[in-house]
C-alpha cells in the first residue's frame, strides 16, 4: 500500500506543465480563494479555444488539475466553458475530498473565463 498522497496521474501532470504561463494578448481571469490562486487565459478564434494557459499557486492537485483542464479545453467551443464542471477531472486525478474546494476554484475560473469570452468583455 502506497503512502504517497498523489496518484501517478497527478505526479505526471504536476511534473510536466506545458500549459503553464499566459496567452499573450488574450482575455484572462484570476481567482483567489481556498488558499489558492489561479489565473487562466485563453486565445479564441471563430468561437473555438485555440490556446489556454494557467498560472497557479496551490497544491499539486490544483496544478495538475489546471494542466489537465487547459489541455482538455483547447479545441472546444467557447460557449461550453461557462457550463464546464470539474466532476470528471476530480475522478480522473483522483482528488481527495479535502481538496475538493480547491478544484472548485479552478471550476469557477474556467466558468468565469468562459463567461467573459462569451460576453466579449
Amino acid at each position: 500500500m502506497s503512502t504517497n498522497p498523489y496518484s501517478t496521474r497527478v505526479r505526471e501532470l504536476f511534473a510536466m506543465t506545458p500549459h503553464a504561463g499566459d496567452v499573450v494578448g488574450a482575455k484572462a481571469v484570476s481567482i483567489s480563494d481556498q488558499d489558492v490562486r489561479i489565473r487562466l487565459s485563453a486565445g479564441v478564434e471563430d468561437g473555438i479555444v485555440t490556446a489556454m494557459r494557467f498560472r497557479a499557486r496551490g497544491c499539486p492537485h490544483l496544478i495538475a488539475g489546471a494542466e489537465a483542464a487547459c489541455a482538455a479545453l483547447e479545441g472546444h467551443a467557447v460557449a461550453g466553458l461557462p457550463m464546464w464542471t470539474s466532476a470528471d477531472l476530480m475522478q480522473d486525478l483522483p482528488v481527495p475530498v479535502e481538496k475538493t474546494g480547491r478544484i472548485l476554484v479552478l471550476e469557477d475560473a474556467v466558468r468565469s473565463l468562459g463567461q467573459r469570452l462569451c460576453d466579449g468583455t
